[in-house]
């Protein structure tokens, strides 16, 4: 059964410091947002709040404090993981929070993709969670050491270990990552297996729909996010498959996953230089050397890039908005002016 203390729910020093003294709200954990209101855990158990801002600025794992059933205030986060939301418009979109380990989830197939990876673990890095790389379908592939080997190089931060997800007590190498007072979040595409894995971790067992077998590709199982007790004792955050993965404001966990690349940049000759044909780049005398693969430095100019462009659109499209905000206020101030009111 679970045990709903607030030292279970992954309460800190975090939150309590962020508690002003008389103030009697209490605290709860957001265990599923909708459109209208905060699913929440409390140390009395499940419950459910309404909140007097737009759901949209919550994410599963917040603590909020309650007043009745209100929700009055979010408590500053210990961590973030956030996106640029898919599509045409530039929002950066709320993936979890308060998650201590990221586990990403990938396969020893043809979903294996050494860039997305890179991504990922930028994404965690900027997050301030632990990385963790997890290879399902290990009992599929003829060698799944060397999908775990070319995901360790990635990161000297990350731990990659190849699992066999039909097997529970395989799957329970990951209750280091889950036991009480702990959050990890899986993410990762479509049928790589974290329904599955999840199964394992929390004993709720949910629909499992396979893989095309043409392409590896799978097919949606998880369609919302929800924080969810683990037999460990912790908590479990399943995500919906992320089909393409956007970076924004991450270029600190872009430097932090490619400091092979950006630790060299320092020794560089020119402060200007650009890594290419410039005399005394150390850059490309690591490549010359053969300690740095040139495919490497390739993917990181093309995140830095990418990332920039993001965050300089979200940060162009809030101010739009801020704009028309302070417009449409104005206008109506003008109108009540006119009207004498």
């Amino acid at each position: 059964m679970t045990q709903y203390s607030l030292s279970g729910l992954g309460w800190s020093e975090h939150f309590a410091h962020q508690i002003d003294d008389g103030e009697t709200a209490t605290p709860a954990r957001v265990a599923e947002v909708t459109r209208s209101t905060l699913s929440v855990l409390t140390e009395a158990g499940p419950d459910s709040l309404v909140t007097p801002d737009s759901t949209g600025l919550y994410a599963v794992g917040d603590w909020v404090l309650r007043d009745g059933p209100r929700a009055v205030r979010r408590l500053e986060r210990n961590t973030e993981i956030a996106r640029r939301a898919a599509g045409p418009v530039a929002e950066r979109q709320l993936i979890a929070a308060n998650v201590d380990t990221l586990a990403i989830v990938t396969s020893c197939n043809a979903d294996f993709n050494v860039a997305r990876l890179e991504r990922y673990l930028a994404m965690a890095s900027q997050a301030g969670c632990l990385p963790l790389i997890v290879l399902t379908k290990a009992d599929q592939s003829d060698d799944p050491s060397e999908y775990v080997k070319t995901a360790a190089r990635l990161s000297s931060i990350v731990t990659a270990f190849a699992i066999d997800g039909r097997d529970a007590d395989d799957v329970a190498r990951l209750n280091a990552w889950c036991g009480p007072g702990q959050t990890l979040a899986l993410v990762g595409s479509s049928g790589v297996g974290k329904t599955t894995l999840q199964n394992h971790l929390t004993g709720v067992m949910a629909e499992v729909q396979g893989i095309r077998e043409d392409d590896a590709k799978g097919r949606h199982t998880t369609t919302a996010r929800s924080l969810r007790p683990t037999l460990a004792g912790g908590w479990l955050i399943d995500t919906p498959g992320i089909r393409e993965l956007q970076l924004s404001d991450a270029a600190e966990g872009i430097w932090s996953v490619f400091s092979d690349v950006t630790d060299l940049i320092g020794d560089c000759r020119f402060n200007n230089c650009t890594h290419e044909s410039e005399p005394g780049c150390a850059v490309q005398a690591a490549i010359a050397a053969g300690e740095l693969d040139p495919e490497r430095l390739t993917r990181w100019r093309k995140l830095s890039r990418e990332d920039r462009f993001s965050t300089e659109s979200v940060a162009e499209a809030r101010a739009r908005a801020k704009s028309f905000g302070k417009m449409t206020k104005t206008g109506k101030w003008l109108g009540k002016k006119k009207r004498g009111e």
